[in-house]
């Protein structure tokens, strides 16, 4: 340790001998562009940000929520395990969100590469895509309540002539809490037949005097079974896609 410190102490004093002085960072902001340094720090502080992103602006949580109470209804909580379930969910929104994401590389990303608009109307462009997406999955009563809340003077109100005019900060707790909501219906619906399952076999314990054991225990290779028969995971994949559709 101390080896190294001598070893800095010298480096620095060869580099004031030779007076290199480090160039000072230059924050620039002209005609619609944003300087190289502030360009860095967005894409660190996006990259930084990107699971929050990906939960908050996309059909992840929807995806997630199905899959985690799906197998509390089959009786296996702890399986498939959370790895798997994360890592489905995660493909399952590349492949719904395909078509915003291409959107956004064909309106947005190409233009900007190719430095035919500006930092500012890039990130415009790839609001609205996103944006465009949440509020066809938001409910509009959702969206009332937060409004509500937010208690927007009417300056900002006034703002807001048309739906892609929504602010970020009212659009993205919207669409959450209804992707929620929708979820537990989904989940809902889900259980039905899983719970049928439960009672019958619970109905038939109870009439043979079987009182000992438990229900889940006899219940769950029927509820496997029923599942897999029905090709369940086809069924919940094809039912979450086209919810979004």
């Amino acid at each position: 340790m101390i080896r190294a410190l001598i070893l800095l102490v010298l480096l620095a004093q060869t580099a004031l001998a030779q007076n290199q002085v480090i160039p000072p960072i230059e924050l620039r902001v002209g005609e619609g562009n944003l300087d190289t340094s502030i360009r860095l720090l967005i894409l660190l502080t996006v990259l930084a940000l990107a699971p929050s992103i990906l939960i908050m602006t996309t059909s992840f949580i929807r995806i997630v929520v199905v899959l985690s109470v799906l197998r509390q209804a089959l009786g296996i909580p702890q399986v498939p395990p959370n790895q798997v379930i994360i890592s489905l969910a995660l493909f399952l929104t590349f492949f719904i969100m395909k078509p915003v994401f291409e959107n956004i590389n064909t309106n947005a990303l190409q233009p900007y590469m190719k430095e035919r608009i500006s930092d500012q109307e890039f990130f415009r462009r790839v609001t609205n895509s996103v944006k465009g997406f949440m509020l066809k999955q938001t409910r509009k009563d959702t969206l009332e309540v937060f409004l509500e809340v937010a208690n927007l003077r009417k300056e900002e109100k006034k703002e807001i002539k048309r739906p892609q005019d929504m602010p970020l900060s009212i659009l993205i707790p919207a669409f959450m809490v209804s992707e929620l909501t929708t979820a537990f219906e989904i989940v809902f619906l889900l259980y039905i037949p899983f719970l049928i399952v439960d009672i019958v076999v619970a109905s038939i314990l109870i009439s043979m005097g079987i009182i000992m054991i438990p229900p889940q225990i006899i219940s769950l290779p029927f509820k496997i079974m029923l599942f897999v028969l029905a090709n369940g995971w086809e069924l919940v994949v094809l039912s979450l896609v086209r919810s979004y559709q």
